[in-house]
């Protein structure tokens, strides 16, 4: 089968690879749609190391199942998936501590394209399939179904972290697609005041319709000071960091109130390390602020859980689909756009018919 693989750091391309073998409890899948990610990005660009040599790309798609092993019991030949791109082995011991995402070690439950071949490919394997695929809804289109895997999962689990309550207000640095979920899951957590920090017009535009009741720009000034004067000196409840670079570590805790909390989503790269200024951890760290950070959860229960927001009509993921590929072979075009961040991207689709 072909794929499209990282050969080396900034070398990406087509290459024959052997057909994936379906083990007892895998199924083998075929793509129907494709999303690339910014993971995909540092991966193939940003990232060096031996076990990343001509692995294949990719963890957003939803798939058609081609072969599944004898002790699959609720997927067969034909059914069409929803793969959570985090998918845990669910058979580590660490499981039984809480923590499935990073059981075996840390990013362990991502082992597309981590720790194994990803999904941009003619066929894909996913493993524990009874635990991890989510059976996709008759009639629901590819462009709202894909949107679960990654952007909601990740953006709804920084609220999850911070646990947004009724009336908090929230700030949400960066409004690509997973700050706009983040926005989208902190409304209908209950948020009242939601702050989102952004500057292109169509990320601004989807923001306000799922939820923000206001946007600040960096170009107006600095945030700090226009997060601060808009919450009357107060600051927010929570923080949820999904874009900018090291230094918006510190502007995010810096507008934590007290007792509140702050959450990083944000893969940030060029950098060894975090700074945090005098200034910015509020007198040493005395202020009693929570900061967490997290992988997405995955797995079939969560899956399903958002794929029923999905259709109830909760909100509309689809939304951020800006570019639309059609035809597998287009893949490195869509992942190119991705690298490139043109003004009017937010995600791209490639429909694999």
């Amino acid at each position: 089968m072909k794929a499209y693989v990282r050969h080396s750091m900034g070398v990406v391309g087509w290459m024959e690879k052997p057909d994936p073998v379906c083990g007892p409890d895998e199924v083998i899948c075929r793509p129907l749609a494709l999303c690339p990610c910014s993971s995909d990005v540092h991966t193939a660009w940003e990232m060096d190391g031996a076990w990343l040599k001509d692995i294949t790309l990719g963890h957003e798609v939803i798939g058609q199942v081609i072969e599944a092993g004898k002790d699959v019991k609720d997927f067969k030949v034909g059914d069409k998936v929803i793969v959570p791109c985090t998918t845990p082995t669910w058979k580590h011991p660490d499981i039984q501590d809480g923590d499935p995402w990073d059981a075996g070690g840390m990013f362990a439950g991502i082992n597309f394209s981590n720790y194994e071949d990803g999904v941009m490919a003619e066929k894909f394997k996913v493993r524990s399939a009874d635990m991890n695929l989510c059976h996709l809804p008759e009639g629901m289109p590819y462009e709202k179904a894909i949107m679960v895997v990654d952007m909601m999962t990740t953006g709804f689990h920084g609220c999850e972290l911070a646990n947004v309550r009724y009336g908090d207000t929230v700030v949400v640095f960066g409004i690509g697609p997973v700050g706009l979920m983040a926005i989208a899951g902190a409304k209908l957590m209950g948020a009242a005041q939601l702050i989102g920090i952004g500057t292109r017009p169509n990320c601004v535009k989807i923001a306000k319709e799922y939820g923000a009741t206001d946007i600040i720009s960096y170009k107006d000034g600095d945030v700090v000071e226009q997060i601060m004067k808009i919450t009357n000196g107060r600051g927010v409840d929570v923080a949820i960091v999904a874009g900018g670079d090291a230094e918006t570590l510190g502007q995010a805790y810096m507008v934590t109130r007290c007792g509140g909390a702050m959450t990083n989503l944000n893969v940030i790269t060029g950098t060894n390390e975090f700074k945090f200024t005098y200034a910015s951890c509020g007198g040493g760290f005395m202020g009693h602020k929570t900061v967490n950070g997290g992988l997405c959860p995955g797995g079939r229960r969560r899956a399903e859980r958002l794929t029923a927001m999905v259709q109830a009509d909760r909100l509309d993921p689809s939304l951020m689909v800006t570019h639309t590929f059609h035809g597998l072979d287009s893949i490195g075009e869509a992942l190119q756009l991705m690298k490139d961040k043109p003004r009017d991207l937010i995600k791209p689709i490639v429909i694999c018919d």
